[in-house]
């Protein structure tokens, strides 16, 4: 079997459109990012971490109860800050029994403040 070298510009131009062709595959192929909803802060207990929001971005969520109100224990990153009533709080919230091994039912939802 023989050798087969490529000129460097040929080798360079090629892995070039791979990336290239990648890059489009994927931005036309792949999923777009889905905007966070964001609420407002109706209560904040700290003791217990149970967390309720309120808004119209709340009515296609299937965890909402009576009143229109999103509650549920609150789940943070490092850095956030307490939420007060009143306060913009952009969320993603779980059903806990959808988490793996978990029987427990409840909501938890995860988010920090974006605005006070």
């Amino acid at each position: 079997m023989g050798n087969v070298t490529l000129p460097t510009p040929v080798f360079v131009a090629g892995g070039a459109l791979c990336v290239l062709a990648g890059y489009l595959a994927g931005s036309v192929l792949g999923t777009t990012a889905t905007d966070r909803p964001t609420a407002t802060v109706a209560s904040y207990d700290a003791a217990s971490n149970q967390l309720c929001l309120t808004g119209d971005e709340l009515s296609d969520l299937d965890d909402v109860g009576d009143g229109g109100r999103l509650c549920g224990t609150w789940s943070h990153s490092a850095g956030w800050v307490r939420p007060r009533e009143g306060d913009l709080f952009r969320f993603v919230s779980l059903d806990r029994k959808l988490a793996k091994g978990s029987d427990e039912s409840g909501v938890v939802i995860f988010g920090t403040v974006v605005e006070k």
